[in-house]
């Protein structure tokens, strides 16, 4: 797996859990400390989020780390 699969799979499961569990961007923001605008870079796989922020992503949405890397839902 490359690079940009992971960085993909990690974007569209942060954007799916987020919708799944009704928070806006902003919403998302508050809750882990991170900016709207770094928020949307994450989700439009512009932004390559380190370690850090995605356990704090993953905290904020009550979800296990495990659950953003692994193989995108539907």
């Amino acid at each position: 797996m490359d690079d940009k699969e992971i960085l993909h799979r990690i974007s569209e499961n942060i954007r799916i859990k987020r919708l799944k569990k009704k928070f806006t961007q902003e919403k998302l923001a508050e809750l882990s400390g991170i900016t709207q605008k770094y928020i949307s870079l994450i989700e439009k796989q512009k932004a390559n989020p380190s370690i850090v922020i995605i356990v704090k992503i993953a905290e904020a949405l009550n979800t296990d780390l495990n659950l953003l890397i692994k193989e995108v839902e539907d």
